[in-house]
């Protein structure tokens, strides 16, 4: 649905922002754009819905070239692409109501036509009583549920996501990301999604690319991203939220097992040590899960019994680096 194609975007004729990236995002997916501060995100996010225009290259969407239009066929683009903003980007003087019903009075919609759509939007996240507040009067997850509201009044077929939970506590920021899975199912909305936060896209994306220098190092489904990255700069981005540290000296075999899917939830170790008679210690490891798939990396030492035949099951359910 999307397609970047050595896309360079340089400000003031010498600052690159991007310097020759390609991409290319499936209608209905959740794609997550990572990378720090300075890395292009934002300048990238900027193209795709025409507030930026490449130096060089060409942005697709549905190979309809982005920089190629102006006026009314521009004004069109914008209401199929959705944007959500870290600041929520709310107008302090109107209610929420009237801020969901922006775009649409922007886009000369009939009085009744938004009197009965507002409602159906701010049901849909969760804010049906709260029409009639103003922004000042709401805690910052119901500030980002307006503003996903408003930027789904013109009906979006895509949904561009900027930093849009960087701004709100942990909690918070599980409930706004699982309103937008929800979307995405729900609504078969392409979803674009900015952060710099690896939890993010741990949750709720299918595939990603990182970002560093305006280049893209590395692209992937999430779980071979997460699970066997490859650039140094993802590694480094892990780094910051792993605890993993290098494990101490061990007196047996030490291997590393990677678990994805249902394997991670089942008692392997207990079974194959009662089979083979190995007994496993977890030097160290973390646990968690990939867009709903369990998953799990353990450095294990192993002592006593058949280690070859334990090995050997543990490669018959995961992935095993000796």
């Amino acid at each position: 649905m999307i397609r970047l194609e050595g896309v360079h975007k340089q400000f003031d004729g010498v600052h690159a922002a991007l310097a020759g990236v390609d991409l290319e995002i499936a209608r209905g997916e959740v794609f997550g754009i990572i990378g720090r501060s300075g890395a292009g995100k934002s300048t990238l996010v900027r193209l795709l819905n025409g507030l930026e225009r490449p130096t060089e290259g060409r942005v697709l969407i549905e190979d309809m070239d982005v920089a190629g239009l102006a006026g009314e066929s521009l004004r069109r683009l914008r209401r199929r692409v959705g944007m959500i903003f870290q600041n929520f980007g709310l107008l302090s003087s109107r209610t929420v109501f009237d801020n969901v019903a922006l775009p649409l009075r922007i886009a000369r919609v009939s009085r009744a036509e938004i009197a009965a759509c507002v409602p159906e939007l701010l049901a849909r996240v969760g804010l049906t009583d709260h029409g009639a507040k103003y922004p000042a009067q709401l805690s910052g997850g119901q500030k980002q549920r307006v503003g996903i509201a408003r930027a789904l009044a013109t009906g979006p077929d895509i949904l561009l996501c900027d930093e849009a939970t960087s701004a709100l506590d942990p909690e918070t920021t599980r409930s706004i990301l699982s309103l937008i899975a929800d979307l995405n199912r729900e609504l078969g909305l392409t979803i674009v999604l900015i952060t710099h936060e690896m939890d993010v896209v741990r949750q709720v994306c299918d595939r990603v690319a990182v970002l560093h220098a305006g280049r893209v190092v590395e692209s992937g489904g999430v779980a071979e991203i997460f699970l066997h990255p490859r650039a140094a700069e993802t590694r480094a981005l892990l780094a910051e939220t792993d605890t993993q540290a290098e494990p101490a000296a061990f007196a047996g075999r030490v291997v590393r097992l990677t678990l994805h899917g249902p394997a991670a939830g089942e008692p392997l170790l207990t079974r194959i040590a009662r089979e083979t008679g190995v007994d496993f210690t977890i030097l160290d490891g973390r646990i968690g899960r990939l867009k709903g798939a369990g998953f799990g990396q353990l450095t294990l030492g192993l002592t006593g019994g058949d280690a070859d035949a334990a090995i050997a099951a543990l490669r018959r359910q995961g992935e095993v680096a000796a």
